[in-house]
This record gives C-alpha cells, structure tokens and sequence, in this order.
C-alpha cells in the first residue's frame, strides 16, 4: 500500500477511515407482524445518528412517516401533510446500532402489509439532520455536512406548515415536498456553505418562535470509497425529451426521487429493492398517502446513471424540467468471504405461493434447477426486473429469447429470495444465489449497436469470465469470454463444443476494469437488440476465475480459500465438455458428490467421486472423466468460497 493509501485511510491515526455506501444508506423492506419488530439494516443509528423514513406500500391512505434521532423516537412527521410532530409511541420505537424498531401502528408494522424503509445515516458529505428554533428575522444554521448542500428539506415541527424544499438546480425558487405545485416564489434560504446556510424570515424557515428540523443532503462531494473519492449521492437536473434519453451520474443508482419543477407534477420516488430495474419502476409519491404504483412509465438504472424511458409528463414530458436526488447502488466494499455474496440452497417439495429460499443478503442474480430431469436452467435477476408473476427469465441450457410468461414469479427482497410459483411442489430444486460486489461479481444490461464499442461495468477489476446472452433475438448462444482463452476466443454456456476464433464478439479486446468491449458479431452486439452480460472476477479467499491442464490423476486446484469451494463450475476447452456444476448444499466431500450440467436439462448425477473437498480449493479424482481431468486437457473454472 502507497504512503498516499495509508494517508487517506488514516493509518497510523485510530485505523481505516474509509466510509462506503453500505455503511449510511439502506432501502430495506419488510412484512409487517402487528407486534414489535426489530429491523437490522446494520446503519448505526444510535452512534451516529440519522434519518428513518417508513411507508405502508400495500396499504391506502398511510402516511409517509419520517423519523430522526435529533427529535428522537416517537416523534413523527408526514411528508404527505402539513401536520406538526405526531407522538406515536407505537410507531418508530429504537434506534439501535444496527438499525431500529418498530411498534405496532399500521403506518410502520401493519399485519401483512408489504413496507419499506430508507435510512440515512449522518455523514459527512452525504447526510445531516439540523434543528433550530426561528427568530422572526434572518439567521444562520450550522450544519456537519462537510459539503455545500445540495437539497435542504425543511419542516415546521411545533405547528402546521409546509414542507419546504431548497435544491441547488432551482436554488431561487420555492418547492414543497408535501405538494405537486410548480416551483415558484422566492426561495427563503439565502446563501448555503459548506458548514453553514441562512434563513430569511419566512414562516416556512423561520417564524419567531417556531421550531424547525431540516434534512441536508450532499451533492457529488466525494469522500466515499477506499480512498475517499467516490461520490454516493448527487442532487442534479434534467430537461424532459419526451423520449428515452439517458442522464449520468458516474456510478449506478439505487435510489432516485424526482419532481417536475416546470409544472405541477408528483414527487416520485423509485429504488432497485422494489423493482426499479430494467424494465419495470414501482412508484411512491412522498407528497400522498397512497399505495404503491406500478404505473409502467419508467425510470431504469444504468452502470453510470438512469435512462428516463418514460414518455410520459410525469418524468419525461417534452421541454419539462425535473430535479432530482440520486444515491448510488451498493455494496462498494469488496468481500472478503464467499457467505456474503454466495448462497447455495438445496430445497425439495412445498413450492407455492411466496415460497422463500433463505440467503440473509440481497439477491442480484437467481440461478435455478430442477434436480430432477427436463427441467431448463433458470436465470432471474434484479436488474432485468418484472413483475411477482411474470418475470423475465432466460434458460441457461438453450437459445431462447428473454421471457416473461405468466407464472414466471420471482421476487427479491431485501435479505431473502422470495420465489412465487414457478417451481412445482414436490421438486427438489437447486438455487444459486448471487450478490454483485466490487472484485467479485457484476451485472450489466445493455441495448446492441451493430458497432464496435465498449460497455462500461462497475466490477472495479478486470472481468476474467464474462458470461453474455442476446435477450431479445432466439437462435444466439450463450457466448463466454474467459481471460484465459482471450479476446479473440470463447465458449458457449449452452453448448458442448470446444472453444471457438472469432474475433468480432469482444473485437478482439481485452476487458479492463471499467469497460468490456463487444464487436459487431448479432451475439453480442446486434443492433437495436438488449442483451445482459454477468462478469465474475477473482475475489481473494472469496472466488477464483482460473484454468488448469488434466493429468488423468488426483489433481488438487488451490483457489487461495481457507475452508474449501462451496461452488464449483468446470468447462473443458479443447475438446468437447459439458459445464460441471458441484456445490457443498447437495454435497462436495470425500464420496460421491451430485453434479449438475448448466448446458443441459438432464437430471443431476448422484453416483460419482469426481470432485473433492480440499482447504484450498477443490480436488479432482483420478477417477474424473475426460471432460473434467484428461491428461493435457486444458479447463477453465469457477470456484466460490
């Protein structure tokens, strides 16, 4: 490490200061119970301090409810009102340093309602919580930003009032969270810094008397990630289209809240753990009560911002303008154990309605199979989205286009998987769990051009197996680059064959850590056509992308691991070879091991030893067929820890 590295993340001074995005914001949703409910989000709230903010999203007429540890629990304002603090001692009971509880009030806990939570944590050029008593005339506000704010959302707490909002891009103008009015008038905060704002008189600021809380929130201000660079949060505008077009922030998003400032319009606010994908966006509006929407005008996140594929007023109405607040997706820490990010889970039989497979982290990518035969490989997504009973699925054995027939039900929560009638009761199934994480795992979505270019990725490394897939024309394979093979080479998931020359699926270009290219073969690039590539990485005690030559004997593959691969996927290279799929739910110890074939619907193979539990990695046998340990065979694989 740099003498620079060891400055910035404070060594030598108490230890790593560096802050990541995981560790100030979570969008978490949970069921309500009707009894008391403890959330971990793992947001340090009774150290640090910050902002809670709940809405019922099944339930009509349910206020947004808004908490912070400054005017501490119980103490409720509604963003969709102009009421003063509501003391609720059944709402928002505990801050925790893990998170908060809840009581037993329908706004925050009704028995069976779908809810989310947003947290914000107290931060230095991400988030503040300010109070203040007004004095009539003007004055200043200290705040701990850091940063010059980029939005100030202010609230009258002793009495009724508006919710005022300041932001940077109509700096002049009032607007109100609480109302889908234009922005308009003047604005009553007259100057903002990087330590302090002032206030004028006006009753929404500043009324003799009155007492205030004010929400502050950074603009592009950096000091996240491992060296303190990286922004997380961004308070931006954009002028509508009335077309698709896309708006950059440097980093993908996880959660947007947008309103029109031209015209009257809702605040509407979107994030990826209830949907906001690809192809779908369920809608809040923080200025009504009302449930949640799925309305189908769309706002879809992208590896370095959002792309407003809505035509419609509400986001992309022609020469409108619109602000709004961004947060960057998580998690910006690179693992350091394969439980993080990887979860095999082996279950047989009851699959009905809301069946759920257990993972205790979020699910970015859903691999799945019927251990039993004629059953296709089943790749879901969060970014590829749908909707609970028709999701967009794409089967890894063959080459059909992208699906969204009806009873195709996946959904991801926020720490579980939750599968909704697709798998049949009484099947065994197979389910690989995947969270993206920088170092080990990325996802990418992109629309084909016909012309050479690069795709950006927010792996941070190089991608050393990069798994790609034409989602809208039939006929194209699944074409796999692998780092090994190189640029010019590749395999195909759902095929047999040895690898392939052809130079025009990745223009014969090696990926670097932030762009993999494509050529101008249809598979990859066809134009006009989406098409989805998952890029894996080697991740230290973690994952390990590599390739081995066979000897026909016992050959051990050190991985680097402490305790062994959990997860293991082989392809041979030179000649023909299925794509062995081993993992420790059903079994990888010293006997026989179930195997599964990605490239095939067969039924798994129970009666073989050919892969064994090594501390370093994975073991093959002597045993092993020409497919998996041929002497002078070349392989490649993936392990996962």
């Amino acid at each position: 490490m740099s003498s620079t590295q060891q400055l910035l993340l404070g060594e030598g001074a108490g230890g790593p200061v560096s802050v990541f995005i995981e560790d100030v914001f979570s969008c978490f949703l949970y069921t309500g119970t009707g009894a008391a409910l403890t959330i971990t989000n793992n947001i340090d709230l009774s150290g640090k301090g910050g902002l809670v903010w709940i809405k019922n999203r099944t339930m009509a007429a349910q206020a947004h409810a808004l908490y912070d540890t400054v005017r501490g629990v119980e103490n409720c304002l509604k963003s969709n009102t102009t009421a003063a603090t509501d003391v609720r001692p059944g709402g928002l009971t505990t801050f925790s340093s893990s998170g908060f509880s809840v009581g037993t009030y329908d706004m925050e806990n009704n028995s069976g309602s779908g809810i989310v939570s947003w947290t914000f944590r107290e931060q230095p050029k991400f988030f503040d919580v300010v109070t203040y008593t007004g004095n009539g005339t003007s004055q200043t506000i200290s705040h701990n930003l850091g940063s010059t704010p980029g939005c100030i959302i202010t609230k009258r707490t002793d009495t009724t009032s508006n919710w005022l909002v300041y932001h940077r891009s109509i700096s002049t103008q009032n607007i109100y969270l609480n109302k889908t009015d234009a922005a308009a008038g003047t604005m009553g905060i007259t100057s903002v810094g990087s330590t302090t704002y002032a206030v004028n008189s006006s009753s929404d600021l500043n009324e003799n008397g009155g007492t205030y809380v004010a929400y502050i929130y950074a603009h592009d201000a950096g000091g996240f990630g491992l060296l303190g660079t990286d922004n997380v949060i961004s308070c931006g505008t954009y002028t509508g289209t009335g077309s698709p077009f896309d708006v950059t922030l440097g980093y993908e998003p996880q959660w947007v809240l947008v309103k029109k400032t031209s015209a009257s319009g809702d605040w509407i606010l979107m994030d990826t753990m209830r949907g906001m994908s690809i192809t779908t966006s369920q809608w809040l509006y923080p200025n009504t009560s009302g449930a949640e929407d799925a309305s189908g005008a769309q706002l879809n996140p992208t590896a370095t911002g959002f792309r407003v594929t809505s035509t419609g007023s509400g986001l992309n109405g022609g020469g409108a303008t619109y602000i709004y607040i961004a947060i960057r997706r998580g998690p910006m820490k690179t693992p350091t154990v394969g439980t993080s990010v990887f979860a095999p889970v082996a279950q047989t039989g009851g699959f009905g309605t809301n069946k759920i497979v257990t993972t205790n982290f979020p699910v970015d990518l859903n691999i799945s199979g019927d251990r039993g035969s004629g059953s296709n490989r089943i790749f879901a997504d969060r970014l590829r989205g749908g909707t609970t009973n028709s999701y967009n699925i794409l089967q890894g054995n063959v080459t059909n286009a992208e699906s969204t027939g009806s009873g195709a039900g996946f959904a991801f929560d926020s720490n579980i998987n939750i599968l909704d009638n697709w798998w049949n009761t009484g099947l065994s199934i197979i389910f690989y769990n995947f969270r993206r994480a920088p170092g080990f795992f990325d996802e990418v979505c992109y629309t084909g051009t016909g012309v050479a270019r690069t795709v950006t990725h927010n792996l941070t490394v190089a991608p050393e197996l990069m798994i790609t897939k034409n989602r809208t024309s039939a006929g194209y394979g699944w074409l796999t680059y692998s780092a090994t093979l190189g640029a010019t080479k590749f395999v195909q998931l759902n095929s047999t064959a040895a690898e392939g020359t052809v130079a025009t699926y990745w223009n014969n270009t090696a990926p670097t850590s932030s762009v993999f290219s494509v050529g101008t073969a249809g598979a990859t690039n066809a134009s006009a056509d989406n098409f989805v590539a998952y890029l894996f990485a080697t991740c230290a005690g973690v994952s390990k992308v590599g390739s081995y030559t066979g000897t026909g004997t016992t050959l051990q593959i050190d991985c680097g691991f402490t305790a062994g691969a959990r997860f293991v996927l082989i392809k041979r290279t030179d000649s023909t070879g299925d794509w062995y799929v081993w993992d420790s739910a059903r079994g990888i110890i010293a006997g026989n091991d179930p195997y599964l074939l990605l490239n095939s619907s067969a039924a798994e193979v129970t009666n073989t030893d050919y892969v064994d539990s090594y501390s370093a990695g994975f073991e093959l046998s002597s045993t092993a067929p020409a497919a998996i340990n041929a002497n002078g065979g070349t392989y490649i694989f993936l392990a996962i820890a």
